[in-house]
């Protein structure tokens, strides 16, 4: 039953510190399954990739057949519909604005003791990108993950995408080539994972892999971090909603339900200052639910994961928005900035009633690929950065390392690492050096 919570009343604390700690999705330990995937596909490469993907996708395909080839991709885009192909377009090129916009700057200075320090950023060299096919295909998900990498310079994307029965979402293709992809295979699962960290005679290593999946993509992921990079442990989707009675309840269950036809573990919550327009919001869930393609996955979700808090005042709403940490924050109310001003935990804020989170997830700019489970709290949604590498430089003469070395003498004696000591103080004319 969808949690009702007033912060007026008694037992709200514990009830809110139970919503909070609630595990959403299905805790399925499939380790000893992917890892063993992953020992297959590294020993026996391509043949394995096939093997795997005959299993699980009911396909057969010869190591000639991994890669769809660039006459595919370029019939799936000219078979596509001419509006979502044109909804696509308007989306790249917001995706792409949005982050030229966030390509970091080099630093380069020469500080008070004539020390030269600066960083410089350089792109990953090859990224690997994992979509979701069959019955969840996202078309968004393929851009919002490519569109930043090829910002930041990779040169290299490549894309796994499983076809179940041999099918793929020409829209999913159409994406790709939008997005710069033309490095696409149709692979999905723990073995995709596999082949992307190890690499095959068919599809070469990447440096870091990104992207959603099932359990057992997750799991891949884990198991081959540290060999590779990896972008987050994606959970269930997630939306707190703070709204005035100013709005009107069916645009606010909408909001609601957004989230919810995601996933039955995705999870939906309002905050309102107001007891009667949230029941007004609650009726209006239950007659949109009556009339919804998705109904059955949304309704599980409202039900079992989805909450409603009244509480006195919308200024109350900001430490319970920092301890849920949301993936997605709608301020749907008159100033919404007043209350954005005092978040610190959110990975994305809509602002104002005409900024759906829905707005977001295709055509608003920012990558939609943003931090879950309450991990707003110490990291952010995929950016340019992510596909980026920065390393720091030293430049010293003699006469600043005069300056600062014998600091760093006294430092290293300190941790009884002579050798360190050693090598700067031969260079500083340290008499206790010879």
């Amino acid at each position: 039953m969808t949690t009702r919570l007033d912060s007026r009343a008694d037992g709200f604390a514990d009830g809110f510190a139970k919503l909070v700690d609630a595990r959403r999705g299905a805790a399925v330990d499939v380790g000893e399954t992917v890892a063993a995937i992953l020992a297959d596909v590294r020993a026996r490469g391509d043949a394995a990739v096939a093997d795997y993907t005959e299993r699980f996708d009911h396909v057969r395909l010869g190591p000639g057949e991994l890669r769809i080839a660039k006459a595919e991709i370029a019939a799936a885009r000219q078979g596509c519909d001419n509006d979502a192909l044109a909804a696509l377009e308007l989306a790249a090129g917001r995706i792409e604005s949005y982050h030229r916009r966030q390509s970091p700057q080099p630093i380069d200075y020469v500080d008070g003791a004539g020390v030269r320090l600066g960083a410089r950023y350089t792109p990953i060299g090859a990224v690997g990108i994992y979509v979701p096919g069959g019955t969840a295909a996202y078309p968004s998900t393929v851009m919002m993950n490519a569109i930043p990498a090829r910002v930041a310079g990779v040169v290299r994307i490549a894309m796994a995408v499983p076809a179940p029965g041999g099918k793929l979402n020409p829209l999913v293709l159409a994406a790709a080539s939008l997005a710069g992809v033309d490095e696409i295979y149709r692979v999905g699962g723990a073995q995709a994972i596999a082949a992307l960290a190890y690499g095959t005679a068919t599809i070469p290593a990447v440096d870091k892999i990104v992207g959603p999946g099932n359990a057992y993509v997750a799991a891949a992921k884990r198991q081959v971090a540290g060999i590779i990079g990896i972008d987050m442990e994606a959970g269930p989707s997630e939306v707190v909603i703070v709204a005035d009675s100013a709005n009107d309840p069916a645009w606010i269950a909408a909001d609601l339900l957004a989230q919810a036809e995601h996933d039955a573990a995705a999870q939906s919550i309002l905050i309102a200052d107001d007891a009667g327009f949230a029941e007004a919001v609650a009726r209006a869930v239950d007659d949109r639910l009556a009339r919804l393609p998705r109904a059955v996955i949304a309704r599980k979700s409202w039900t079992d994961h989805g909450a409603i808090i009244v509480v006195a005042a919308l200024d109350e709403a900001v430490p319970l928005i920092d301890r849920l940490a949301p993936e997605h924050l709608q301020l749907a109310v008159a100033r919404p900035e007043v209350l954005a001003d005092r978040v610190r935990n959110a990975g994305a804020i809509f602002l104002g009633r005409y900024t759906p989170e829905a707005v977001g997830d295709y055509v608003a700019g920012p990558s939609h690929v943003l931090p879950t489970s309450r991990s707003a709290r110490f990291s952010s949604g995929l950016g340019v950065a992510d596909f980026m590498k920065r390393t720091s430089i030293v430049a010293c003469d003699a006469a600043s390392l005069a300056r600062i070395g014998p600091a760093a003498v006294t430092l290293a004696e300190a941790e009884g690492l002579d050798a360190h000591a050693l090598s700067v103080a031969l260079r500083i004319g340290d008499n206790k050096a010879r």
